[in-house]
């Protein structure tokens, strides 16, 4: 069975945003580097390449978010896995109105679920579920 298109775009995204971050790279510039040398088959799709323009522009705000509402964890004690999945649904969140918020918290579950811990998926639905309810009028 193969994957929905942003899904995949979704994990390759992630995987060049961690690279990104834990390499300490300068910026996206660096990306086409590490798409290389992950994917050298393939060419990144127009979404994987909004998503990984977009979170990294706008990381600063991005990361205000999640140190807002990760309470009692410090931006950079997040694994950096978590923190690379938080940016990306936040992103999506806040810039791709398209792509319904259920969604972009399904899926961010569901990377958290293949690539972090035990409890990253727990966490990252807490976190994105949390800011969801703040930036949309309660029903009633």
């Amino acid at each position: 069975m193969t994957r929905p298109s942003k899904s995949l775009a979704r994990e390759r995204a992630l995987q060049c945003l961690y690279q990104l971050d834990v390499g300490r790279y300068p910026g996206p510039e660096a990306a086409p580097l590490v798409w290389e040398h992950f994917h050298p088959d393939e060419k990144p799709s127009a979404y994987c390449h909004r998503l990984i323009q977009g979170v990294w522009s706008h990381r600063e705000e991005l990361d205000a978010y999640i140190s807002r509402f990760s309470q009692h964890w410090r931006l950079e004690r997040l694994a950096a896995v978590d923190r690379a999945i938080l940016r990306l649904a936040l992103f999506e969140l806040l810039y791709c109105p398209e792509i319904p918020p259920k969604v972009v918290i399904n899926e961010a579950v569901e990377l958290a679920k293949r690539f972090g811990t035990e409890q990253s998926g727990a966490f990252i639905n807490g976190i994105l579920d949390s800011v969801l309810q703040t930036r949309q009028p309660a029903a009633g």
